[in-house]
């Protein structure tokens, strides 16, 4: 199987790798117990494989992420948040299909 094209999102660096990144940063607020989270993982991959030159997409787990789920008031999972030049743009909660989610992010990135 190739290299993932998720990133892991941490504590450490959610400010630097979400917030100040050089371009839109789409991040998966989920955890490891959460079967909706795992359905779509494999969705996340497919997007951030066919995005990658404009689109990061990274996985944060709520369970060690601390203060950033509290200040970004993710209160379920799986929540999809979009941020661009350390703004939200929009957010999703719950799963979607690759044609869905697709269709979403464009939206949100489209002037």
């Amino acid at each position: 199987m190739p290299d993932s094209h998720l990133f892991d999102v941490t504590l450490e660096r959610f400010e630097e790798d979400v917030l100040e990144g050089d371009i839109p940063v789409l991040v998966e607020f989920g955890a490891t117990w959460c079967g909706p989270c795992r359905a779509l993982e494999p969705i996340l991959e497919k997007l951030a494989e066919e995005m990658g030159d404009t689109l990061d997409v990274g996985q944060a787990d709520v369970d060690t992420l601390g203060e950033w789920v509290d200040e970004c008031n993710v209160q379920s999972v799986p929540t999809l948040i979009l941020f661009q030049n350390g703004e939200e743009l929009g957010r999703h909660v719950g799963v979607m299909g690759l044609d869905a989610l697709r269709q979403w992010v464009q939206g949100l990135l489209t002037p």
